[in-house]
């Protein structure tokens, strides 16, 4: 990969395809089992083992407004980057699937589509054009359980409903 090109892994939330940023994937763990957590907002997928450690999990789809899916999905180390609640900035995103790598020239990306609601625009930092329409990519530093509660789209929801974080 050059630096005037991106590359995106493709991932699944529903029927829609998204992107993030290979660099930040630290590890696709496959189907896993999610203990959920007591009283945790549902944008809190739960918590999963990673190495010895706790990992905590998002759900994308809890994230997007969707509604939750039958069995299990597939969970992500995520590299958060600095500023992360543990040490090293990883935390899990769980999706329904995980695609292919894509690679993008830099050139190509545009803004977010004007058709993505407040929620969706919270999340996504830009799209490049594919064959099918777009491929939006995902923010992950954006993800992060805290940025979300603090973003209010996804707490608002959660506080009426009675969860807590």
């Amino acid at each position: 990969m050059s630096e005037e090109e991106v590359s995106l892994c493709c991932v699944y939330a529903g029927e829609r395809a998204f992107g993030i940023d290979t660099r930040q994937v630290c590890e696709v763990l496959g189907r896993r089992p999610v203990q959920r957590v007591p009283l945790a907002p549902k944008f809190l997928g739960g918590v999963v083992p990673y190495r010895g450690e706790v990992l905590t999990t998002v759900s994308l789809r809890a994230v997007l407004g969707l509604e939750d899916a039958e069995g299990d999905g597939f969970v992500m180390v995520i590299d958060g980057g600095v500023g992360a609640k543990n040490e090293d900035g990883r935390f899990g995103l769980m999706v329904d699937e995980v695609g292919g790598v894509a690679m993008f020239r830099v050139e190509s990306e545009v803004a977010n589509p004007a058709t993505l609601d407040a929620r969706s625009r919270a999340v996504f930092d830009g799209a490049f054009r594919v064959d099918a329409g777009l491929m939006v990519r995902l923010d992950v530093s954006r993800l992060w359980p805290v940025r979300l509660r603090d973003s209010g789209l996804i707490w608002d929801e959660e506080r009426e409903a009675g969860c807590g974080l």
